[in-house]
């Protein structure tokens, strides 16, 4: 068995910033890659001052910094570096020559002027992976605009399907409650990645991966999707009802609210059973699960008054033996508490370079886990998410620079 991360070996250069990007870049260092992260001089990534939240100090106080930056950027190690100068072009150009990957979401021919495209360091490192993530593609009428996840939820019908029916308490178009459409493009943009790794062992050439958050909110949307191909019917919003099953949805419990997620006939029968009725899984209405989703609205009205006689926790317990989908409706809050959560780990505490003698005075920062989980080379934490310009003077003598080169490129703001 090895104990080394899948990726180790591989080195990213990552000049992307927010959400999408940086998430591929995590997932990449997650698995062990190197992963340079390059922020601007002084500002940094515009995450590290989305907040509040903002995260504590050694003595409880809050900082200046938002814990948005925290949650997609461990294992990074960071330098501040000004592409706009000449010397800070140059910089990147060299770590580039070197690197495996390239990861960068600015807009579409934004890097041009500064002879980092993929053109320009493609012939510098043929065997260069670049990646490039925008909100609609190198291509295509909107090339040219910016993208941001919620403008994107809302143009690829995302929002169309979220929330409660017009007409309903509440009804409307609604976003999800995470950039969603950040993140998947994020795991799409490390899958291609990884894949493009693979065929540069065929090839030993690099290729340019055109990632765009448009694409990925249309792909993502799966069964809704390729039910609207199938039938020419565009879905509405349902609230918490699945279009494809029932009952599958939240009830009023005598508490608050419980949630069921029954997929099958058997499921159902054995929730009949266990509630008292089981006619309802004998009444041809409600047999199959086309029937349900056909008479939903019976079954719901049979069911309603029943689900309102226990709280939340006796549901729970009374389904747990019986393999009948169930579980409350949780805050994160409640969720980290959960005890499997617990049981997994998912809570993790990385401690930061320089402790409480940090610049920024944090020692360590929370975090959840990655899911990923391996046997023979298991994710590894190396690093907290990095304070700005943690690494630079480190990154740069690897590079070769000595003393008097790096202490120049400060004098100048290069670094």
């Amino acid at each position: 068995m090895t104990t080394s991360a899948p990726l180790s070996g591989i080195k990213v250069l990552d000049l992307s910033r927010v959400l999408a990007g940086p998430w591929c870049t995590q997932m990449l260092a997650d698995l062990g890659a190197d992963v340079v992260k390059v922020e601007r001089p002084a500002a940094g990534d515009d995450t590290r001052h989305w907040g509040p939240p903002f995260l504590r100090d050694d003595d409880g106080e809050l900082t200046r910094q938002a814990s948005y930056y925290t949650c997609c950027n461990r294992n990074k190690r960071s330098v501040t570096i000004d592409m706009a100068t000449p010397e800070g072009q140059q910089l990147i150009r060299q770590m580039a020559a070197e690197a495996d990957v390239l990861v960068e979401n600015f807009k579409v021919g934004g890097l041009r002027q500064y002879g980092l495209d993929y053109e320009s360091l493609g012939k510098l490192n043929p065997r260069l992976i670049y990646c490039s993530v925008t909100g609609f593609g190198q291509t295509g009428p909107y090339a040219e605009r910016a993208g941001y996840d919620l403008m994107v939820q809302a143009m690829s019908g995302l929002m169309s399907i979220t929330g409660h029916a017009d007409g309903e308490p509440g009804g409307g178009p609604l976003k999800v409650g995470v950039a969603v459409v950040d993140v998947f493009t994020g795991l799409y943009a490390a899958n291609a990645v990884q894949a493009a790794l693979h065929a540069r062992n065929a090839t030993g050439l690099g290729q340019h991966i055109d990632m765009a958050l448009l694409d990925v909110a249309m792909a993502v949307l799966c069964n809704q999707a390729s039910g609207y191909l199938a039938s020419g019917t565009a879905p509405g919003r349902a609230g918490n009802l699945h279009p494809s099953l029932a009952p599958y949805q939240d009830f009023p419990s005598a508490d608050g609210n419980v949630l069921l997620a029954i997929g099958n006939d058997g499921q159902f029968a054995r929730f009949c059973a266990a509630v008292g009725h089981p006619e309802w899984s004998a009444d041809e209405r409600f047999a199959t699960n086309a029937g349900r989703v056909e008479n939903r609205a019976a079954l719901l009205a049979l069911m309603a008054p029943v689900m309102r006689t226990r709280a939340t926790s006796e549901w729970v317990a009374l389904f747990e033996d019986k393999a009948v989908p169930c579980g409350p409706i949780n805050t994160i809050a409640d969720a980290f508490e959960d005890p499997q959560v617990k049981a997994r780990g998912l809570r993790i505490e990385l401690p930061r370079w320089g402790g409480a003698a940090a610049p920024d005075h944090v020692a360590s920062i929370p975090g959840v886990a990655n899911p990923i989980r391996m046997s023979a080379t298991p994710v590894a934490y190396r690093n907290a998410p990095p304070a700005l310009g943690q690494h630079t003077e480190e990154v740069l003598r690897e590079m070769g620079l000595d003393d008097a080169a790096i202490a120049r490129l400060k004098d100048k703001k290069v670094v």
